[in-house]
């Protein structure tokens, strides 16, 4: 197990370092001069050159390069210039919000996912399997943002039932979690209903049944435990998807999160606090990934004995 472990953790460094280089890539090869941002329109050139020193960015692309990746090893991204504090401060007083709503939004599909995926594949080729495979497809066949708006239509508009935008109590969070959790839904059931099908065919399913034991004791006490091995998979997977997903429906719904932040920053060219953003988010998505990795011996005892031979 240690074993693993370590081999996950050096994967993951990897994966930190990767994602540190592109973003430095990226950041710096989008257009647009951040120094003229700060200073605004009406800047001369020896001010913007100033700005350009003051900054570090009149240095050799492989010195910046090199001195961002000392700072990101001491945890230290610079300061945001728009927002008056360093970027990594910026970045954890937003992280709260994400992490609620992405929280949020994993608990409805998983519950929801695991259930239509249950009640589907426990009677593969009946009408209640085609009508959930049908919803499934249509949940995934409707972009987040659009989803967002219709239900801000219908729920604050219409029926002014739950806010459309902000932090206004409890009840904010459930339009943006629903509309995040739609597509991570659909993925669920699916894989769900593969797996209860494929584990219904099983003898020991026939011989729990012959037993005496009612459908839905198989289910809870057999089918379930293997058929959340792919679940669990996914989920390690589209952790991801989800953060990314969270950077459109936090904008759709003014969520004060690190998705607004990072489309503020990125706006602004404000390089510290995307580079302090993007980086936390992949950490993040590493960290679930190994979490992720280790369940699986818990559920399936074959990987446990592969591990330790």
């Amino acid at each position: 197990m240690l074993t693993l472990i370590g081999r996950r953790l050096l994967a993951g460094v990897l994966v930190l370092w990767g994602a540190c280089t592109l973003i430095f890539l990226i950041v710096r090869v989008a257009p647009g001069d951040p120094a003229a941002v700060m200073l605004g329109p009406d800047a001369d050139p020896s001010q913007i050159a100033a700005m350009h020193a003051k900054l570090g960015l009149d240095k050799p692309m492989l010195v910046q390069y090199w001195d961002y990746l000392v700072q990101v090893l001491h945890l230290d991204f610079g300061d945001s210039y728009r927002l008056g504090t360093s970027a990594i401060d910026a970045v954890f007083s937003r992280l709260p919000a994400t992490i609620d709503l992405t929280l949020t939004a994993a608990a409805i599909s998983l519950f929801v996912g695991l259930v239509l995926g249950s009640a589907a594949g426990i009677r593969s080729g009946s009408l209640q399997d085609r009508i959930v495979t049908t919803v499934t497809i249509v949940l995934q066949s409707f972009p987040t943002f659009w989803i967002g708006i219709m239900l801000i239509l219908v729920f604050s508009l219409g029926l002014r039932l739950l806010p459309s935008a902000g932090v206004h109590g409890i009840g904010s969070i459930v339009l943006p979690s629903v509309t995040l959790s739609f597509p991570f839904t659909a993925i669920v059931a699916r894989v769900t209903r593969s797996g209860v099908a494929e584990a219904m065919s099983e003898p020991y399913v026939q011989t729990a049944l012959s037993k005496g034991l009612t459908l839905r004791q198989v289910l809870t006490g057999h089918v379930l435990r293997n058929a959340l091995i792919p679940v669990t998979t996914v989920v390690g997977l589209q952790v991801g998807a989800l953060l990314g997903g969270a950077v459109v429906v936090e904008n759709v719904f003014a969520w004060p999160g690190l998705g607004t932040l990072i489309v503020d920053s990125v706006g602004n060219r404000d390089y510290a606090v995307v580079q302090a953003a993007t980086l936390t988010i992949a950490a993040i998505i590493v960290l679930l990934n190994l979490a992720a990795d280790l369940l699986y011996g818990q559920l399936d005892p074959r990987i446990r004995m592969a591990v330790k031979s």
